[in-house]
């Protein structure tokens, strides 16, 4: 875009340097976003993709005015977004609605806040009800209502006060399938007819082909802490269609930069830890997920590689499911994610075609190489003379590094390995680590 355009259309928002931290006790500073800047223009609809916990949402709320950033300045129409503005409307992924209001009470209530009269209150959301397709149910009660209506509730009170910008969090991501795609069909139709009283929206979302569909540019953000990896311009015409070729190219192109090895978004060591190393997040997954995966990729038509794109729809997964999967897999040297695409390495292969047993052994073997965490606990298990020690004294030591949900999550993930892998067991009544099952 030329500076002549840039001019014309100045940044409705405008992120720079953003930063934010928390203090977690003991451990210090946890930094949740770290050095972002972004600009988004009238007229756009742009989207931020990435994992949970890549501080999405984080920004989304410092630009709602919700929060204060930790450093670096957010503007809206070029002045300091200071606390909430009426200009500026959001559309959470949990509904949000009061279930003692009817649907016309529950997007009368910012209108309220406004000292609005009654008349013209009701005037408003009866028009914004209508707008969103919920006319004949304006009486009717949140627990009456489908997700999918529920929904339409909640964007109905956004744009009930004719905001300039609509940011939504999540806003698909508690529908099934078919539901979302109805409303984001519907969503799409009134932005491009000009329908909302809007000038621009933004976007939280984890789900990469709802990016590609609505957004003028995508935002991609990797994690520990989040940042922006990469910026994708979507010039495809409105309605889009997932077979186009380029829109496969589009979904490709981010999924290779999701699984470059230089986005920071995987802590992934490339070589065996040397000391304890222990402070790695291990996402919550199962070894039945783990296996599974392995053994789809390795089955027709795969033949050990795939790329992800499809393989993420034939499995009906999203990033949120997917990447902690091969993550974990190629943490354990089970595969390699690189350039959008994931192969089994030698080691996975020979882990397919092994029996049981010879499945835990090299199991347990990976675990004791290259999940510091696993290994930690093995050696205190074996330096003491019981055998034992208290699973609450490995959260502790985890939260020097990690929030203490991580923590939990990490000392679950290890534990379900550890239990496949026999490498040692766990007692969830005294909440204890063992060497009782391995031999």
């Amino acid at each position: 875009m030329d500076n002549s355009v840039l001019v014309k259309n100045p940044p409705l928002v405008s992120v720079q340097d953003v930063c934010q931290s928390y203090d977690n006790g003991t451990s210090g500073q946890i930094t949740v976003l770290d050095n972002i800047n972004m600009e988004l223009r009238r007229g756009e609809i742009v989207g931020l993709l990435g994992r949970s916990g890549s501080g999405k949402s984080t920004l989304l709320r410092a630009i709602a005015g919700l929060i204060q950033p930790t450093k670096g300045t957010v503007t809206f129409e070029g002045k300091l977004i200071s606390g909430t503005s009426s200009d500026v409307a959001v559309v959470f992924q949990n509904f949000a609605l009061f279930p003692w209001l009817t649907v016309l009470e529950n997007v009368e209530i910012g209108l309220e806040a406004r000292g609005i009269k009654p008349a013209e209150r009701r005037r408003q959301a009866l028009s914004a009800i209508d707008l969103i397709g919920l006319d004949g149910y304006e009486s009717a009660y949140p627990k009456e209502l489908s997700g999918g209506m529920r929904q339409r509730v909640g964007l109905a009170r956004a744009l009930v006060v004719h905001p300039k910008l609509l940011l939504m969090d999540e806003p698909f991501s508690a529908l099934d399938v078919l539901t979302s795609e109805t409303l984001r069909n519907d969503l799409l139709d009134l932005w491009s007819e000009g329908r909302m009283p809007i000038e621009a929206i933004l976007m939280v979302t984890h789900n990469i082909e709802d990016a590609v569909l609505m957004c003028d540019h995508i935002l991609i953000f990797g994690s520990n802490p989040g940042h922006i990896i990469g910026e994708i311009h979507v010039d495809l015409p409105q309605p889009r269609n997932r077979l186009d070729p380029a829109f496969r190219e589009i979904l490709e192109e981010i999924y290779s930069l999701m699984t470059s090895k230089t986005d920071g978004t995987a802590t992934l060591p490339s070589e065996p830890f040397v000391g304890n190393g222990i402070a790695i997040v291990l996402p919550k997954v199962s070894v039945n997920e783990l296996a599974g995966l392995i053994e789809t990729i390795a089955a027709p038509p795969y033949n050990g590689k795939a790329d992800l794109p499809p393989l993420a729809a034939s499995l009906r997964l999203e990033i949120d499911d997917l990447f902690p999967v091969g993550e974990t897999l190629q943490l354990l040297r089970f595969v390699e994610m690189e350039k959008g695409d994931i192969r089994l390495t030698p080691l996975g292969q020979r882990f397919v075609e092994s029996e049981l047993d010879d499945r835990k052994h090299l199991f347990s073997q990976q675990l004791s190489v290259y999940v510091p965490l696993a290994a930690h606990i093995r050696c205190i298990l074996d330096e003491r003379p019981s055998h034992k020690a208290s699973a609450q004294r490995f959260r502790e030591e985890l939260q020097d590094y990690m929030s203490e949900e991580a923590a939990n999550d990490t000392i679950k993930a290890v534990t379900s390995m550890a239990r496949y892998a026999e490498y040692f067991a766990y007692d969830e009544e005294s909440d204890l680590f063992t060497l009782d099952n391995p031999s």
